[in-house]
């Protein structure tokens, strides 16, 4: 006579599925820390587009050396540069990991401090492009202000006259600021 399967309870099952879906993230995250990582001499972000959208102008030409700007703080943060339109993700030692450039919203924040107040992996952006990795940190005027790329990886289209707090970035770029920009994490704005 066979032995009747004995069934796992539920909570084992979630346990399980919980704990596979943690390895496969942290194995992702290492995978993306192992990709390219421009310097301050590195490529800026491409000018492609999605086929419904028109390409926007690429953001200015990466100066031959970007250091981090003075005044940003220290240890372990996120500087944005309003006049570069640029991002430093820089370690607890005050070294740049990885800078690239941006594609600013209309809605620029106040220059100041400011932390990573909620992250969401996707959605729609104001303009109508589908984003991912946004990495919320500032609110002005009632817009929200947060870090983006978008899912296909095109440069926005010019915003024609609509109030947009995205700050777009390359694919790339998104991931690794997603990677590196956990809930709490400081953001520096400077002029």
């Amino acid at each position: 006579m066979p032995v009747p399967a004995r069934r796992l309870p539920s909570w084992a099952w979630v346990t399980g599925l919980t704990a596979g879906a943690i390895v496969v993230v942290g194995a992702l995250t290492v995978q993306a820390d192992k990709g390219p990582h421009p310097t301050a001499t590195g490529a800026k972000p491409s000018a492609s587009a999605s086929a419904d959208a028109k390409p926007s102008a690429s953001p200015s030409p990466t100066p031959t050396a970007a250091p981090v700007p003075d005044g940003s703080g220290t240890g372990r943060r996120i500087v944005y540069s309003l006049g570069q339109d640029r991002v430093w993700l820089v370690d607890a030692d005050d070294a740049a990991r990885r800078t690239f450039t941006v594609w600013p919203g209309t809605v620029d924040p106040a220059s100041g401090s400011y932390t990573v107040s909620l992250r969401k992996d996707a959605t729609t952006g104001s303009d109508g492009v589908e984003i991912e990795h946004i990495i919320y940190f500032s609110a002005k005027s009632g817009v929200n202000i947060a870090f983006s790329n978008a899912v296909d990886g095109s440069s926005p289209p010019p915003a024609s006259g609509a109030l947009t707090g995205g700050i777009r970035m390359p694919k790339a770029d998104g991931a690794a600021l997603w990677a590196f920009g956990a809930t709490g994490t400081n953001v520096r704005v400077v002029e």
